[in-house]
């Protein structure tokens, strides 16, 4: 394995983290608003909407990383 498809490897472990924290995140603030939260809730989504708008741009990452990484082996 290159050094870039293990940094690709990496990033994409690191991608699927954002989005398990993210996914548990979203469950806290329904959990919060069904409580009689909404205002706190509604934070809390507006503060996810940078996971989600950041997403684009990790996986295009993951992919070109991964693109570079199997030039060099050829």
């Amino acid at each position: 394995m290159t050094d870039t498809n293990l940094i690709a490897s990496r990033f994409d472990r690191l991608n699927q983290n954002q989005l398990a924290l993210g996914a548990a995140v979203e469950e806290l603030s329904n959990w919060v608003e069904q409580r009689g939260s909404a205002d706190i809730a509604a934070n809390v989504r507006a503060a996810l909407e940078t996971l989600d708008e950041n997403l684009i741009f990790i996986r295009q990452g993951i992919a070109e990383l991964t693109v570079a990484g199997s030039l060099g082996q050829e």
